[in-house]
């Protein structure tokens, strides 16, 4: 089939890459100076998983003053030289993904879009800059938070990504990403309604870049049973959606310098369904944990999510409803090519 008969035909000849950041998967196109139109349909079929290469979200690479994104110059300005352009799977547009930011930055560092040894990488989105650093797994025995010290080196390929010089597998390019602000409303209970749990549950809503709402549930069971092939009912209903997590609190670990939380998350995100995880409905959801476990529990939260593990850091105001977040998660590189 050629370009011209083919779905793609608008985006042909367009060098990609897959990624995913714990298993929430993305297909990055290079645009580096803004060449592409994106039409949400074009990217719906490349995000479904029979029709197109398949994805949960859609990644435009490009740089922030040539992307004709409003407020991008600006951050180009700021020092954020590229912009990550996120769409859903569906074709919609998000403001956020803090595991497509990791997956972002990765991208940017192994085809040499970025400096190897540069300690900060700052990517524009639709909620500000995110400013990313290159962190050691935890699981290696240090906390995410911990710098690397030997940066990988660059591709000579600036087209094509290569795997990093880093201590242990490959799973472990971590990476942490200063989230900015969050805030929450406790005034206000959203009731979830969700196929396979009994009754309405109320929900917390965080913000977060992106709206969530944070359903509590007691036990593993309760989160086992939850049906999310279908669209969970809130009630109200928010004015821009909310994509809606469920979690279940666990015992506190103490091995961690002011001791830090666990809870088990899953996810349904607005436009796509449900996820193996999502990096701002992991941050919502380990804020919405510490706001009800009181401000004497920990700020430090491990969420695990289907597709793997992150760690949140939370940095509240006095009364709790406001303030900083970090998010940190590995990075996995998986296939790059060229669309037909």
């Amino acid at each position: 089939m050629s370009s011209s008969q083919s779905p793609f035909a608008d985006i042909a000849d367009t060098v990609f890459i897959k990624g995913h950041g714990t298993q929430n998967d993305f297909v990055l196109l290079a645009d580096d100076d803004s060449d592409l139109e994106m039409h949400p349909e074009t990217i719906a079929l490349l995000a479904d998983r029979r029709s197109g290469l398949g994805s949960d979200g859609v990644i435009r690479i490009v740089r922030s003053a040539s992307s004709g994104i409003p407020g991008a110059q600006e951050q180009a300005e700021a020092g954020a030289e590229w912009f990550m352009d996120y769409y859903n799977h569906d074709g919609s547009l998000s403001e956020m993904c803090g595991n497509g930011v990791r997956v972002f930055a990765h991208v940017l560092v192994t085809t040499g879009r970025v400096a190897a040894d540069a300690r900060e990488i700052l990517v524009g989105t639709r909620d500000g800059i995110k400013t990313v650093r290159t962190v050691l797994n935890p699981a290696l025995g240090k906390q995410a938070g911990d710098s690397i010290a030997t940066a990988p080196s660059a591709p000579s390929a600036p087209s094509a990504p290569s795997a990093r010089t880093l201590p242990g597998s490959a799973g472990d390019a971590w990476y942490m990403i200063d989230m900015g602000e969050w805030s929450l409303d406790d005034s206000d209970d959203v009731l979830v309604s969700t196929s396979g749990i009994e009754v309405p549950r109320p929900g917390m809503r965080v913000e977060t870049g992106n709206p969530h709402t944070v359903v509590a549930l007691a036990e593993s069971a309760e989160l086992e049973s939850a049906e999310l092939r279908d669209a969970p009912v809130l009630d109200p209903v928010p004015p821009q959606g909310s994509n809606i997590e469920y979690i279940v609190m666990e015992p506190a670990r103490s091995d961690v310098a002011g001791g830090e939380g666990a809870l088990r998350m899953r996810v349904f995100e607005r436009g796509v369904g449900e996820t193996r995880s999502c990096g701002t409905g992991a941050c919502a959801a380990a804020i919405a944990a510490h706001h009800w476990a009181g401000p004497a529990s920990p700020l430090q939260w491990r969420v695990d999510v289907p597709g793997g593990q992150l760690r949140i850091g939370i940095t509240p105001n006095e009364d709790g409803t406001r303030g900083s977040v970090t998010l940190s998660g590995p990075a996995v590189l998986v296939a790059s090519g060229t669309i037909s």
